[in-house]
């Protein structure tokens, strides 16, 4: 059954466009609800493509992604996360991670740098989205991509948005995020 749930994701994954995937994901996120006014007032941000997560009670996530300060690509990163808890499914996502000022970015671009379980990400996507986080619950629904109403805010220096590519997860887990970085 894992395997099969590893399959899944892999095919989510190779649904990607490969001519620019980076540049394509940008243009969604500036063209989805709030999270195209991040890139005004942000110091930098890291745009992953496609993240595929699958699990089946022990699950995971994976991906690769761009760095950029200023909007100048200064280096790379991947996101690997493990997750316990009742869970099934394989699902493909594109992330965003803003960074609000100087300090947030030098810390994710330190090297190691984890995001905890109370770290939420608001979905943008065709669907409802719920998160819950220190700073509380929130929930929204939207009726597309172009037109998805979000609420985002910096936590701790940074905030995160996601919009779902494909694929069908039921979760009620606890997870965080391990993301590396080495300079271009």
């Amino acid at each position: 059954m894992k395997s099969l749930l590893f399959g899944a994701v892999l095919l989510l994954c190779s649904a990607v466009s490969w001519a620019n995937p980076y540049g394509d994901t940008e243009a969604l996120f500036r063209n989805a609800g709030e999270s195209g006014a991040f890139f005004h007032n942000s110091y930098g941000y890291a745009v992953f493509p496609t993240i595929g997560k699958g699990g089946l009670v022990v699950g995971g996530a994976h991906g690769h992604g761009h760095v950029y300060a200023h909007g100048k690509y200064v280096g790379n990163t991947s996101m690997t996360q493990l997750s316990v808890g009742l869970q099934a499914g394989g699902q493909a996502y594109s992330q965003i991670i803003f960074f609000e000022d100087q300090r947030a970015f030098d810390e994710f671009t330190k090297g190691n740098y984890e995001f905890g379980a109370d770290v939420s990400a608001v979905a943008i996507t065709a669907a409802a989205g719920a998160g819950v986080g220190t700073t509380g619950a929130s929930a929204d629904a939207s009726g597309g991509m172009k037109d998805a109403k979000t609420a985002g805010k910096y936590y701790k220096g940074v905030v995160v948005f996601t919009i779902v590519k494909g694929g069908a997860m039921y979760q009620a887990v606890v997870a965080g995020q391990k993301f590396t970085y080495e300079p271009r």
